[in-house]
Order: C-alpha cells, then sequence, then structure tokens
C-alpha cells in the first residue's frame, strides 16, 4: 500500500506541476500579448506613414482649390463692377448733356442756315422752282403753245324702248 499511497502522491503532484507550469505558460503568453500591443506592429506603423501623405496631399489640393475658387470669385467680383447697375443720378446727368448737346445741334443749324450754307426743305423746293424757271425762259425754241381743249357735249340718249319702260315701273312697283 505504501507504493500505492506513493503512486498516487506523485500523480497527484504532477497533475498540480502541470496547473502551475500552465498558469505560469499562460501568464507568460498574456505579458508577451501585452508587449506586443504596447508597441505598434509594422502593418499600423504603415497605415500612419500612408495617412499622413495622404494628409498632406489634401492640404495642398486643399489651399490650390481655395486660390482656384477665390480667383474664380474676384473675376465674377471684377465683372459685376464693371456691369453694375445705372443709378438714376447718372441717368439723369447723360439726359442733361443730350439736352445740352441737342441745344447746341439746333443752335448750329440754325446758324449755318441763316447764312445760307445749310438748305432746309423749303430753300431746297424754291431753289429748284428757280432754277426750272430760268431753264423754260432761257430755251432757244419757244414751248409749243396749248390749244384750248374742246368742251365735250354730252351724247343724247336714245329714246327707251316702251318695254323697257314698264319692266322698270312694273319692278320698281313689286319691290315695294
Amino acid at each position: 500500500m505504501s507504493d500505492d499511497k506513493n503512486k498516487a502522491g506523485d500523480i497527484a503532484k504532477h497533475i498540480w506541476l502541470a496547473g502551475v507550469g500552465a498558469y505560469g505558460k499562460a501568464v507568460e503568453e498574456a505579458q508577451g500579448r501585452i508587449e506586443k500591443a504596447m508597441e505598434p506592429p509594422k502593418m499600423f506603423r504603415d497605415l500612419v506613414k500612408a495617412g499622413a501623405a495622404l494628409e498632406e496631399e489634401a492640404r495642398e489640393s486643399t489651399v490650390a482649390a481655395r486660390q482656384s475658387v477665390e480667383e474664380r470669385i474676384g473675376r465674377v467680383r471684377d465683372n459685376f463692377h464693371n456691369q453694375r447697375p445705372v443709378r438714376m443720378e447718372e441717368i439723369e446727368q447723360l439726359q442733361k448733356k443730350v439736352d445740352q448737346l441737342t441745344r447746341k445741334v439746333n443752335q448750329l443749324t440754325r446758324a449755318l442756315t441763316d447764312e445760307g450754307v445749310l438748305a432746309t426743305k423749303a430753300t431746297k423746293t424754291v431753289r429748284k422752282k428757280a432754277i426750272k424757271k430760268k431753264a423754260t425762259s432761257t430755251r432757244m425754241t419757244p414751248a409749243p403753245k396749248k390749244t384750248p381743249a374742246k368742251k365735250k357735249t354730252p351724247a343724247k340718249k336714245a329714246p327707251a324702248s316702251r318695254s323697257r319702260v314698264r319692266a322698270k315701273k312694273s319692278a320698281k312697283s313689286s319691290k315695294s
């Protein structure tokens, strides 16, 4: 029996040691995992580098896009200022200038007409008539005389036949 007790004690001891060994091994694996978790893995570091590069590209393209948009806005503003709506004051000023110019043109026209430099329609027609008169009076051959036109006497109507007269009378009486 003592051999059996020794054997049972040895088995129990081995079971105990196996459990302690399993516990130790589990603790070591856990500590290894914790250490790995504490220092970033290679894949994570690569992703961080790629993200930083993309962020830098995005910033540069954003700056370029912002400048482009600002340039376009500037051009639109310039065009807007160049094509701004006319104010009433400006329209009134332009009307005054047009009125002044119209008065000056009328004054110049009257002055030129008075001096005979500028001919009006009335003076042109008077001149044309005078030129025609001179031309007819200075002709070498006398103008042919017009002979008085004969008076036309109305043609006598032929007497209407009695049957026609009767037909007209009957047509008039039937209408009434």
